[in-house]
Parts: structure tokens; sequence; C-alpha cells
């Protein structure tokens, strides 16, 4: 069978003003543009762009909708402060005693960020197939799901569902409405299932009408989306999470020592 080959210059469908607000979010993601400095003028920016003043103009509205810069017509176009926010998923996994503040605000608590989280339901649901697979559980049969929402700054940085087996969940902290002192690391280690190993599975996606709504994205922007899975002795699988935040305004930070 033959493959065909790629177009060494496939067309660009986006429209110009899109294409336009692409590169300058890649220029401030990467620090390019760091935090407080200003774009260059729109006369640059047409310069740059072969582009006219509306097509330029149309590019930073877009980029002010997402709240990556700010600034008027007819004055500079600023990098909001501390916007691009790097977000270091081990830290999550930290076990302290059950007075210590949840693992993932102390973490941004020490960088500087004012974080808090919303509990929005403990339920019992039928998971989706990658948690059901994860479980290692038969299709149809419920777990428990913890739904929350991590805000940054007051503003939605992160939607979370947790899932846990209804054998290990019923009866224990697990399922109440409320804060789980030190952490859910710490619960399921007094409750006998100490977390040994986890899996990150990392993707992105275009948000869905839940995670587009929950964390108020201004467009179909992709989510970063991780699949966690903690085992406990004997491999078993214990915790399944969904994390899902806004592509454009997080990066995740992993750290590893070479073996």
């Amino acid at each position: 069978m033959t493959v065909p080959k790629a177009e060494p210059h496939a067309h660009d469908r986006r429209s110009l003003h899109e294409r336009i607000a692409a590169d300058l979010r890649d220029d401030i993601m990467s620090g390019e543009l760091p935090p407080g400095a200003n774009l260059p003028s729109t006369a640059g920016l047409k310069e740059r762009f072969d582009a006219s003043n509306a097509t330029v103009q149309k590019a930073l509205q877009l980029l002010k909708d997402e709240g990556l810069v700010i600034g008027r017509a007819g004055s500079a176009v600023t990098v909001r402060p501390h916007r691009q926010r790097t977000l270091r998923p081990a830290a999550s996994l930290a076990t302290g005693a059950a007075t210590d503040s949840y693992p993932w605000l102390a973490e941004a608590a020490r960088h500087g960020s004012d974080a808090r989280f919303t509990l929005l339901d403990v339920t019992h649901v039928t998971p989706p197939a990658d948690v059901r697979a994860a479980l290692g559980i038969p299709e149809g049969e419920q777990v428990l799901c913890r739904s929350q929402i991590l805000l940054i700054d007051g503003e939605p940085a992160e939607l979370v569902k947790s899932y846990y087996p209804l054998d290990i969940a019923e009866g224990t902290d697990l399922m109440n409405r409320r804060r789980i002192k030190g952490g859910t690391p710490l619960l399921l280690t007094e409750l006998g299932y100490p977390p040994r190993r986890s899996t990150d599975r990392v993707s992105a996606r275009v948000p869905t009408q839940e995670q587009f709504r929950a964390l108020r994205l201004p467009s179909s922007l992709p989510v970063l989306c991780t699949l966690r899975v903690v085992h406990s002795d004997g491999e078993r699988p214990v915790e399944v999470t969904s994390m899902v935040k806004a592509g454009h305004l997080y990066e995740l930070q992993y750290e590893f020592t070479p073996g």
C-alpha cells in the first residue's frame, strides 16, 4: 500500500487574525514576551504580518478575551502579569499530616498564589471507559466520583474528577461532601491503601461543553487533560483522577532524576 506524502506546505485555513493571535500567543507562552512586556506596536504588527489595522486589532482582541494581555485602543498592549502558571503535578501526591493544608493548595501558596477549591459533587457514577479500564472494573459497575474546581487568584484553574472503587470509598471520609484533611494520599494510606506508584497520561483536546463552562473558556482553545492512575500495594489501582485545565494558561512541569 502506498502511503500518501504530507504536503510540504500545508495551507493554514485559519483566518489571518487567528494566525496572528497564535504566533503572539506562542511568544507569550514561551517567555519571548514575558509578563509586563509591551507587545509590538500596531504599526510593527501590521508590518510583521502584512496585515491591516483592523485585522491586527481583531487578533489583539482574541488575546484580551483569553486574558493573556491588557490594554485599550490607542495605548500599549501589555502581557498580563502572572497569567502563565506552571503546575507541578507531583506536588499533589505528597502525603502530609491531617492538620496540614491540602497539598495542591500549599504548593500554589509557595509560589505566591491564592489557591482554593470548590467541591462540586460527591456521587456514585458509572465512569467513562478510560476510567473503567484504569480501575479494572466491568462495564456498568459504579464508582464514587468527587468533582471539584481548583481556583487560583479567584479564577478557575482546573476541573478535577477523582474516582474510587466503592469497596474502598464506602463508609469513609471520601463519601463526605467536605474537604479531606491532608488530602486523599493521606486518607488512602490510613485506609490501608498507601499510594505506591502513579501514572499520568497527558493529552490536548478540544474542551467539552462541561469543561468550557466550568473553566470559563473564551473559545475552543485546547485544554490539557491529565488522567492519573494511582496504584497501591500489589499494583491495585485505588484512585483515578481526571484533571483538565486551559491549555493557553497553564503548563505542566515534571522533574526526573536519572536512574
